[in-house]
This record gives C-alpha cells, structure tokens and sequence, in this order.
C-alpha cells in the first residue's frame, strides 16, 4: 500500500505532464459602426449582477456561520488539513495534505468510514509521487496547474490542497455539499460543481473564501447526519423562525410532536406555526 507518512523520496523517475484544459474565452462581442468589436450590453449587465452576492445568500449565511459555530461536524475533526501531521516536515506535511484530498474524494462522511475506491486511489497516489519525483523535485506543486496534472486530481481537490498544504486561497473547493446547498438556497443556479465554484468565485467575497468551504460541508454532514441538534439549535438564536426556515429548505424535516421545545415555540411565534403546517417533513425552499 502507498505510505501517505513522507514525501516521496527524491530520485530519477519518468512521468507524462498532462496539460490542463484551456480557460474558457468569456463574454460576446458585436462590431460597432466603426468596426471595433465592442462588448453587448446585455452581456455587459448581466456580467454586473452576477458579480455581486446575491440577497438570499447575504441573508443565509449569517445563519450558517452562527448554527457552524461549534466545529463539531465531522469535516471539523478528518478533514484535509485536519489529517496532515502539522509538527511533519514541510515536505512530509505538503504530501500528507495532497493525499488525504486524494483519499477523502468519493468517501463517506463518516470519521470512521472506509476510503472509497482504495485500488484506483493507491494507483493514482503511486503516480502522483512519480510525477513530484520527475517535475517538481520530490516536492507537492504549489500551482493548480501543477495540481491538476496529478492523476485523479480535479479542480476540488486541487483548491483543498493548495489550501491546506500552503494556506493559498485561490479558489473556493466546491463537492456535492457546496454544490447542493447552494442551488438549493438559491444563490446560484448551476448544473456541475464546476460551475458553482465559477459562479461563487464571480461574488463571493474573498475575505470569506477560506472557511466557506468547511462551513457548508460541515452543515450539509449535520443536514444528514444529525439534524435535531441543527433544530436545536436553530431555537437558541435570536431569529428562530429565520434558521428553521433556512435548514427545511436544505433538506431537514420539520415536524410538530418531535421537539418539545419546537411545539413550545410554535404556540408563540406565528412565523414558526406557519413553517410547520407548510413544510410537514417535505423538501424545497420556503419562501
């Protein structure tokens, strides 16, 4: 099995570099009366409002960063970086962050779960190490070019890694949690982890790239995981109804008869009493 203890051992190796996918051209252009290609209006409008975050998200994620604010979700605990040996050396560190993102992909979310697809992950590791050997000096990239060159290594793992072996942030790390809930709150309307990442990177602040990633998965693990501590709370904020409303559109039932201290808040608060008869356990945003 492929160690994940040290860096690989500096040495002759051969290895094929594989290019990365040229960035996308954007925006449309018309010729002007004079012939100079100018930009459509349209285009140019619709370019100014995706660039700004979105009202439903300026609402939302005081939310989440409030109901996140015990790290204990199991992102919290066996995480990249949280796997990575921080008193390894530098080089040992770097390839320890590299292969955990590489393991954790397709893993359950479970801190105990077994890694996924371990065959084809070992192979890939196994190269990776060549490729680090032959271009990069025994050492982890330190560009999402060099990243992404790496077997089984995508855009996700690439942003992870960067992070946490170099605290670089230079893009946000989108999986399935970031990508669903996402849509679900509808910030954004994408079909592809791919392009919610583009599409968060176009107005997400940068001041909160660094932890958006581990926020959103840790509240899409509790989602599934443990949604009556999220119910619970929910309860002890200052805008109750705001946060119940906010995780029964990600997904989690809200039903009377279950809580007591929910069927308590419901006899007070109206707003409460409202998203209980409407939602009754079923799924899609509340408006």
């Amino acid at each position: 099995s492929a160690s994940v203890a040290m860096a690989p051992p500096r040495g002759s190796a051969r290895a094929t570099l594989k290019r990365p996918a040229a960035a996308l051209s954007g925006g449309s252009a018309r010729k002007g009366r004079d012939g100079v290609k100018v930009k459509k209006k349209g285009k140019a409008a619709a370019n100014a409002r995706a660039s700004r975050p979105p009202a439903t998200w300026k609402a939302d994620y005081p939310l989440i960063q409030r109901l996140r604010a015990r790290r204990d979700a199991p992102v919290d605990s066996v995480g990249c970086e949280r796997l990575a040996d921080p008193k390894a050396k530098r080089a040992d560190f770097e390839w320890q962050c590299l292969v955990a993102a590489m393991l954790s992909s397709q893993t359950k979310d479970q801190a105990n779960a077994e890694v996924g697809f371990h065959s084809v992950k070992a192979k890939n590791v196994r190269a990776a190490a060549e490729i680090c050997l032959a271009l990069h000096k025994g050492r982890v990239p330190r560009t999402i070019e060099g990243l992404l060159a790496l077997p089984g290594v995508g855009p996700k793992m690439a942003y992870l890694t960067l992070h946490a072996a170099f605290d670089a942030q230079e893009g946000i790390c989108v999986d399935t949690h970031v990508h669903r809930i996402a849509n679900v709150l509808r910030w954004i309307r994408t079909k592809t982890p791919e392009e919610t990442r583009m599409a968060l990177e176009a107005w997400l602040p940068k001041r909160y790239w660094p932890d958006f990633n581990i926020l959103m998965v840790g509240l899409g693990q509790q989602q599934q995981q443990t949604p009556q501590k999220l119910v619970e709370r929910c309860l002890r904020l200052k805008s109750p109804a705001a946060a119940l409303r906010l995780v029964a559109n990600i997904g989690v039932p809200l039903r009377a008869g279950r809580l007591p201290a929910l069927d308590a808040l419901a006899g007070r608060d109206p707003a409460v009493r409202r998203l209980l008869a409407a939602r009754g356990g079923g799924r899609g945003r509340e408006k």
